[in-house]
């Protein structure tokens, strides 16, 4: 099973969108939908336990996830619950909380 299995797919005939179909000689594009998640709460975010992480040069989200959660599929947990949904957002030196316990996370995300 892929990674988009459960993903809507959209059909975009948007005519913002006319210039890419006729490059690429279509009528219309189909994508996936844009997931979206439950923000959390700060009671939510405080029922978690954390362990916080100094982010360091070379750190990636998918290492810290499988350092706790014994998988790389999760990185986007991290990435949520800190609400900086890339790499490219954070600066060495800057701090971030994991999420310890995996399924409570998954649980208020609702995704479990």
């Amino acid at each position: 099973m892929g990674r988009y299995y459960y993903d809507d797919i959209l059909t975009n005939e948007s005519e913002f969108y006319q210039f890419l179909r006729k490059k690429r000689n279509v009528n219309k594009i189909v994508q996936y939908a844009t997931p979206k998640t439950h923000v959390p709460t700060l009671r939510e975010r405080l029922s978690l336990d954390t362990q916080a992480h100094i982010w360091t040069y070379g750190d990636h989200y998918y290492q810290l996830a499988f350092k706790y959660y014994n998988s790389t599929k999760y990185w986007w947990v991290i990435a949520w619950y800190n609400g900086r949904p890339c790499e490219a957002d954070i600066s060495p030196g800057d701090a971030i909380d994991i999420p310890l316990n995996l399924e409570a996370a998954l649980r208020i995300i609702g995704g479990a």
